[in-house]
């Protein structure tokens, strides 16, 4: 069994086709079969069932792919030791982040860590909370940024910055007369939330009394920009993060409300697996995130010091 050979069922996987994954690993088809089938007779067991069209792996198959990309990703740690004394940062890594937070960092992000880090590779992914903690879990990524806390002992939380929510209410709505908002009288009543799923909307409701009932008809949107359409044009309110503010226009801002007593706040963390090593990584994309949010937003502990593992 080899490194080699785990790269090749992992590439399989995700591209649940042999030829797409030869080309990835920059190899013949033959011979990446080849090497697979090597390693199936090794371990005597089939990984993958052929028969299907896409090829999937066998439910043996994925015990045996989950735990190579564990075993791939602490080779790659190892590599990381030896490229942490050197002076320029040499990696490729993932990055998954939630919907609700990728808007505000990912368009600067991109070009300021290539910018630094010219000779790192990142895959970013847009992914749902839930997505993320499994794919941490299994080893598919290495880092998500997301609202924490998570409260999950396999999961090391780094947190990054604070974000307050505001109020963005339709000047037909009853709570546009007012110049703040009680975040604990806010009503579930006209109120416009984001589809299940979306971390957003459990914050939200946390927010929220819970003795008014729901409007009967309710959509939940898919983005905040929607969810903004749908009240400018059906009133109502919603819930919206801090950094949001700057993308709405002249017209819009008219209608953002402060929430107070007490004002509604989310953590904002880098989260990784608790066996995570590669710390010039991890600092490399926080000091990165430093550079996007304001100040006044950022962990005071991030502000100071490095992060240590």
């Amino acid at each position: 069994m080899t490194l080699q050979q785990l790269e090749y069922i992992t590439a399989v996987d995700r591209h649940r086709h042999f030829v797409k994954a030869a080309t990835e690993c920059g190899v013949a088809q033959p011979t990446l079969s080849a090497m697979i089938a090597r390693l199936e007779e090794e371990l005597d067991v089939k990984i993958f069932d052929r028969s299907r069209h896409p090829v999937e792996p066998t439910p043996t198959g994925q015990e045996i792919l989950r735990q190579a990309r564990i075993v791939l990703q602490h080779a790659l740690q190892l590599k990381e030791i030896v490229t942490a004394r050197k002076e320029e940062l040499a990696t490729h890594f993932s990055l998954a982040i939630i919907p609700t937070v990728a808007p505000y960092i990912i368009p600067r992000f991109i070009s300021l860590f290539q910018n630094n880090f010219p000779q790192s590779e990142v895959r970013i992914l847009e992914m749902r909370t839930d997505e993320i903690i499994r794919d941490l879990k299994e080893a598919k990524i290495d880092m998500g940024i997301l609202a924490t806390p998570l409260k999950d002992p396999d999961l090391l939380e780094i947190p990054l910055y604070y974000e307050r929510f505001l109020a963005y209410v339709s000047p037909t709505d009853p709570n546009y007369s007012k110049e703040e908002l009680s975040s604990a009288e806010l009503p579930l009543q006209h109120l416009w939330v984001l589809q299940e799923g979306h971390c957003l909307r459990n914050q939200v409701f946390n927010f929220c009394t819970e003795n008014t009932p729901v409007d009967k008809q309710v959509y939940e949107a898919g983005s905040i920009d929607n969810l903004i359409r749908i009240i400018d044009t059906n009133g109502g309110y919603t819930l919206i993060p801090q950094l949001h503010q700057p993308m709405l226009h002249k017209a819009q801002l008219q209608n953002i409300r402060p929430v107070v007593s007490p004002p509604p706040v989310r953590e904002i963390s880098l989260v990784v697996y608790r066996d995570f090593i590669r710390e010039r990584l991890l600092n490399a994309v926080a000091d990165t995130v430093k550079h996007i949010i304001p100040q006044d937003m950022l962990d005071t502990r991030l502000k100071k010091f490095s992060i240590r593992l």
